[in-house]
């Protein structure tokens, strides 16, 4: 894995240093929504070990800076920074079948760093406007991942029991995920001089387990079951270019 990322970096790097000689390139910033997706399988011996069924969507904003710029007639590159935060709660639900109480609800919270870079291509429909096209690789690196977990007994809304877990921690097996990830997205944009709009959808290429085994909670013994998952992201973005040439 080390050495694809590496790769990826140079790549980043090797796009900056060929800036300078473009003939087109502008630089800004964007802001935006994002949704990080959690996809991982269940360790529930009843369900597939292939099967991704195990989904949390959290909802948040990002913000970046961003460098375009063409190499050759519609063709180019877009690469920046962005940092991402998300959160997420659930709603009170039944720890029973048969009764209402006791309930428990989750709340999470996400900050993640991130380094892109897009291979582009940009269709001119009218003069100073751009539909275009992307691809390409991210690296997310996860700052925060904290899991509240929280239980009542009564509709007097006390809560008996509260628990915050570090989801890049050790405290369980099931819940020690990696920081490093790295994506592969595909997206699609609008430009109307320095003003543009992107939207797109990161596929996740690292399984985000840090362990081989999931643990069964409740015996505390390996399940010979390898872990499954992916973190996604959907995205969608405004910007403005602030040097645009």
């Amino acid at each position: 894995m080390k050495r694809y990322l590496i790769i990826l970096i140079f790549c980043g790097i090797s796009l900056g240093i060929m800036a300078a000689d473009l003939p087109k390139q502008g630089f800004g910033f964007h802001i935006g929504y994002a949704q990080p997706t959690l996809r991982l399988n269940s360790s529930n011996i009843l369900y597939p070990k292939d099967s991704l069924i195990d989904v949390t969507q959290l909802h948040g904003l990002k913000v970046g800076v961003v460098y375009d710029g063409s190499i050759i007639k519609g063709f180019g590159t877009s690469l920046g920074i962005n940092y991402t935060f998300a959160t997420k709660q659930t709603s009170w639900s039944s720890m029973t079948t048969f009764t209402r109480f006791p309930e428990e609800r989750s709340q999470m919270m996400y900050h993640q760093l991130e380094l892109f870079v897009d291979w582009q291509y940009k269709f001119e429909i009218a003069k100073e406007t751009y539909l275009m096209l992307y691809s390409g690789p991210t690296i997310q690196y996860g700052l925060v991942f904290t899991q509240k977990d929280e239980q009542r007994l009564d509709e007097s809304g006390s809560i008996s029991l509260s628990q915050t877990n570090n989801r890049y921690g050790k405290e369980s097996a099931n819940t020690d995920l990696k920081q490093l990830n790295v994506t592969w997205g595909v997206g699609a944009g609008f430009q109307y001089k320095r003003y543009f709009l992107r939207g797109g959808y990161d596929f996740g290429l690292i399984n985000p387990y840090k362990n081989a085994q999931f643990v069964n909670p409740l015996t505390g013994d390996s399940m010979d079951r390898n872990t499954r998952g992916r973190l996604d992201q959907w995205e969608i973005k405004i910007g403005v270019y602030l040097w645009y040439k």
